[in-house]
């Protein structure tokens, strides 16, 4: 398979900050939500990803306010949210800092009342009645039709709306899968002739690397679930990131320990993962890929986000976790973590990750201990590991000629970054 497009530069390295309005901020707007930015951008954000800004359907809505899910039209603004100007307003601020913003693009089904269905009914799937349908069991929705050209045109047209008037970055593309790859092959060549954009697929079809530059590490996370339910071993996951490996053609995973399906429907990455939480935080921040954090983790937040009603974040003052996330978004643009070899480093113990990447001088170590288990002894003895590393948590400088014997706690994590 070949790879169609190149990645902008600009996201080579780069991290992924997923924002959930709604829930953000009291007043659920763009302006409010502003006032973080420069927050986010210390912490070292380089990509805002911006759930369904678009209106919502009322039909059919789930619960008071709806899913972001189920869209009204595409070129416009939720009310809820504030109005276009005030989301160009939002893009501004961020491109003044350097900072990229993407949006969430849902093109395989509209809510029930979008204004296709009364302009171009021709445009949706229909069931054996001649009703409007859904193949996936989603109450608020229905499927549009992409064996119609036009209906393919008017959405290619509105992407490039949000291009042309707002100056986005790029989209993450909801259910890439469930739309035929061809189609965003087309829509990305008219959307990139604007200008080059990042383009974020929520699939694990490789076939959709023809078209997307990321798609998303769905079977590692699954994958880690059943690690810690005990019901596969460690193996079992480096399998899966051994096939990453093998089969990505060029393109790059997005690693996650939360999202906004995850966070709401399956639990907070503390219910799943428990003290294990910031381990493998520190994993999707150094491992080959593109790490993503979801609104809260660095406050942190404990609690499921209702997804259909108003549900804030609580924020902290000075969120807990702002310099550890801080730390990690900074080790993020080592030339060892963006393009660097791996070496995995063999241990004793099935329930620890050690490895170290390598690019030139830039050289990184990573141990982790996924477990409970205390005083656990792993040793480092490779050509790379030599001279002077910092230690990215404490700060502190030690020199190692090749081997060296560490001690883990339970739970512990520790990074090392070659200096000199």
């Amino acid at each position: 398979m070949v790879k169609n497009f190149p990645i902008v530069k600009w996201a080579i390295g780069a991290n992924i900050y997923e924002v959930n309005i709604r829930q953000y901020t009291a007043a659920g707007t763009f302006e409010a939500f502003s006032f973080h930015i420069l927050r986010l951008y210390e912490m070292g954000v380089s990509i805002l990803w911006l759930m369904p800004i678009t209106p919502i359907s009322i039909e059919k809505r789930q619960g008071t306010l709806g899913s972001y899910y189920a869209c009204s039209n595409y070129t416009e603004i939720n009310p809820e949210f504030g109005d276009v100007e005030s989301f160009k307003k939002l893009v501004d601020i961020a491109h003044l800092l350097g900072m990229k913003i993407i949006i969430d693009w849902v093109a395989n089904h509209t809510g029930y009342d979008h204004h296709w269905t009364k302009e171009h009914p021709d445009w949706y799937l229909k069931d054996e009645h001649g009703n409007f349908t859904e193949k996936n069991g989603w109450q608020d929705v229905i499927d549009l039709d992409y064996n119609n050209q036009a209906m393919q045109d008017a959405m290619i047209e509105a992407m490039q709306y949000w291009v042309k008037e707002c100056k986005i970055d790029g989209f993450r593309c909801d259910m890439a899968h469930l739309v035929p790859i061809d189609f965003w092959i087309k829509a990305r060549k008219k959307c990139d002739a604007i200008k080059p954009l990042f383009w974020l697929a929520e699939c694990e079809n490789n076939e959709y690397y023809k078209a997307f530059d990321v798609t998303y590490a769905w079977n590692w996370m699954h994958a880690l679930d059943k690690y810690f339910k005990q019901e596969i071993t460690l193996k079992n996951v480096w399998a899966i990131l051994d096939e990453y490996a093998k089969y990505s053609y060029g393109g790059i995973k997005l690693f996650f320990t939360s999202n906004h399906d995850e966070n709401s429907w399956n639990g907070t990455e503390y219910e799943k993962y428990g003290k294990a939480a910031k381990v493998l935080a520190v994993f999707t921040c150094t491992w080959n890929g593109i790490s993503l954090i979801y609104s809260g983790q660095e406050n942190p937040n404990y609690k499921r986000l209702n997804f259909f009603e108003k549900d804030r974040i609580e924020w902290n003052k000075i969120p807990e976790l702002h310099y550890f996330y801080k730390r990690l978004l900074f080790i993020r643009k080592s030339k060892a973590v963006i393009e660097g070899g791996t070496f995995i480093i063999p241990t004793q113990n099935e329930n620890v990750i050690a490895f170290l990447r390598r690019k030139s001088n830039d050289v990184v170590l990573v141990l982790l201990n996924l477990s409970n288990e205390d005083k656990i002894k792993i040793t480092v003895n490779h050509v790379w590991f030599k001279g002077i590393f910092q230690n990215l948590f404490s700060e502190f400088l030690f020199s190692f000629d090749t081997t060296a014997q560490f001690e883990l706690s339970a739970y512990e994590y520790r990074i090392y970054n070659r200096v000199i």
